[in-house]
């Protein structure tokens, strides 16, 4: 799911329903995917098409990728809090101080 779309799409992976968090992906971005949801405590499923793209789920149901990634409730692999340029593999550096829209 890009963090431009806030309805949630439910769908069966691995034969349990999930929240599919992103479809049509490269290999690489699903096992990014992969490591930092298992690291924030979620079960995560996943299915390849023919055309060798990957589909990416999370079996929690209540999981909303736009609403975690932007009330930073989600934390990188070392522990800092997961920005939407961070989700969106856009910087390779996490966030050293906290980016927040008020002061």
């Amino acid at each position: 799911m890009a963090l431009n779309k806030i309805k949630p799409v439910v769908e069966e992976l691995e034969g349990v329903r999930c929240i599919i968090v992103e479809s049509g992906i490269s290999s690489e971005r699903a096992e990014f995917l992969q490591k930092l949801l298992t690291h924030n405590g979620y079960q995560v499923k996943t299915a390849t098409s023919p055309e060798n793209t990957v589909t990416i789920g999370v079996t929690d149901l209540m999981f909303n990728p736009v609403i975690d990634v932007y009330k930073r409730r989600l934390k990188s692999l070392t522990g800092k809090k997961v920005t939407p340029a961070y989700w969106l593999q856009q910087s390779d550096a996490e966030t050293e101080q906290e980016v927040n829209y008020w002061k």
